[in-house]
């Protein structure tokens, strides 16, 4: 008897082969920067503009769920895309592929980092990557809202999430639950009417349309996925003890799993607080070093706890190489952090499916979407500001706080870059790969030319 999440029922109408969707997958994988606002545009437009694989309405109903789990949502929605066309074997794929090239680029640069400490080309390869990453997530967040907020109410909850997150640092699963919460009232008292939700079983594209679960099937699954997700966890505290660094990143970050809603910056200062002051496995400033790392290589912006697991390792490596002992430190935190995202997806999306004909769920999932956007416009303006200012002052507004940038730490170079992939990506439509492999160029020809 099989122990993986129900397959979908449908035969493959949609007539994709798996071979076909594990090339579009892997090509995900390669252009995804920029952060979860830039990875889900540019998933959203492979798979529901240029394939046309997945409806407007399956793909914004998958997201919305995948918004409100722990961990990195670009890569659940790939796991839970790829689960609709191909089952529990092409969510495995769609998933695992997200993470592959960034897991492999930032074991890389953390090799790099921690033996020969930072190479002047590759901050400027970085410095240059920044100015397109925000031109992605500006575009994603013209796109996302352009379909989620055509009424002034969803417009109104954008706005709302924007000022509840960057003015008084509410935390993401409160927006969430908050946006959820209204718009399900919305949809009782008429005033926010749900989306056309299309009813469970009606679409005929070849996607799961009633995927069945049983309480015996969903507890077959939490078995599977909780056995490979802790085992090695609980394996580790028996043979080397809970002071182990090993041990203590199994442990670490198992939790954080558990409780990283927002995505990584949500989480990831105080990882950086806990990693320098109480383990000691980082040095002041290197976890903004490794969230460059993350920023400007694909995949989940989350991978920077891979480099806080290679240098912990390295640092204490035990008996074993540095180098090795750094690599398998890497790993074990790429495993504790992602394996618990198969689990929700392959767990829930069953369930989440049949729900998809529920108007009132419809309606409060179309909420979060408008508060989501107004998350990612918060998102643009911290990551512009850090882009292109070179110094960010915390200042007292009406006794909150406030990032306002120093206007006279400007960077020209920075400034004119983005400018830059802004016109290329918003006038003249520039593929993702195009605009990231110019903005590098550019990047290490100012560093060519000791501009940067």
């Amino acid at each position: 008897m099989s122990t993986a999440a129900p397959e979908p029922a449908a035969a493959r109408r949609h007539g994709v082969s798996l071979g076909e969707a594990t090339s579009a997958w892997l090509r995900i994988a390669l252009l995804s920067f920029g952060g979860p606002a830039g990875q889900i545009s540019v998933m959203h437009r492979i798979v529901v503009d240029e394939k046309r694989w997945v409806s407007e309405e399956r793909f914004l109903h998958a997201l919305n769920y995948c918004m409100l789990l722990p961990g990195p949502e670009a890569q659940q929605l790939a796991t839970y895309l790829g689960w609709l066309m191909h089952g529990t074997r092409g969510g495995l794929i769609a998933g695992g592929l997200f993470i592959l090239p960034g897991a492999l680029a930032i074991m890389a640069l953390s090799i790099v980092y921690v033996s020969f400490g930072q190479l002047g080309f590759v901050a400027a390869l970085f410095f240059g990557l920044k100015a397109a990453v925000l031109a992605i997530v500006l575009q994603a967040v013209a796109r996302v809202g352009g379909r989620a907020l055509k009424t002034s109410a969803m417009r109104v909850l954008a706005a709302l999430a924007l000022l509840a997150i960057m003015v008084f640092d509410v935390p993401f699963p409160l927006i969430v639950l908050g946006a959820g919460l209204i718009g399900w009232i919305g949809s009782r008292t008429g005033w926010m009417p749900a989306r056309g939700a299309p009813g469970v079983g009606g679409d005929g594209d070849g996607l799961v349309t009633a995927a069945s679960s049983s309480a015996g099937q969903a507890l077959r699954v939490a078995a599977v996925w909780l056995v490979l997700w802790l085992a090695p966890v609980a394996a580790l505290l028996i043979v080397l003890g809970p002071d182990n660094v090993f041990s203590q990143l199994a442990v670490f970050f198992s939790k954080m799993a558990l409780v990283t809603f927002g995505g990584a910056y949500a989480v990831l200062a105080y990882v950086a607080q806990l990693a320098v002051d109480h383990y000691g496995w980082l040095r002041p400033g290197e976890m903004l070093d490794g969230l460059g790392m993350a920023e400007t290589t694909p995949g989940p912006l989350i991978m920077v706890l891979q480099f806080v697991g290679y240098v912990a390792a390295y640092r204490a490596p035990g008996a074993l190489p540095p180098v090795a002992a750094g690599v398998l430190g890497g790993l074990l935190t790429t495993w504790v952090t992602f394996a618990p995202c198969f689990l929700w997806i392959f767990l829930g999306a069953p369930y989440v499916e049949r729900l998809r004909g529920n108007t009132a769920l419809s309606a409060a999932l179309a909420a979060v979407t408008a508060a989501v956007v107004g998350v990612m416009l918060n998102l643009a303006l911290w990551f512009a500001v850090h882009t292109l200012f070179r110094e960010v002052r915390t200042l007292p507004v009406a006794g909150l706080t406030l990032d306002v940038p120093v206007l006279s730490s400007l960077n020209v170079w920075a400034a004119l870059l983005t400018a830059a992939a802004i016109v290329a990506v918003f006038r003249f439509k520039a593929g993702t790969a195009v605009v990231l492999l110019g903005c590098a160029g550019a990047g290490l020809g100012l560093h060519a030319l000791g501009l940067v």
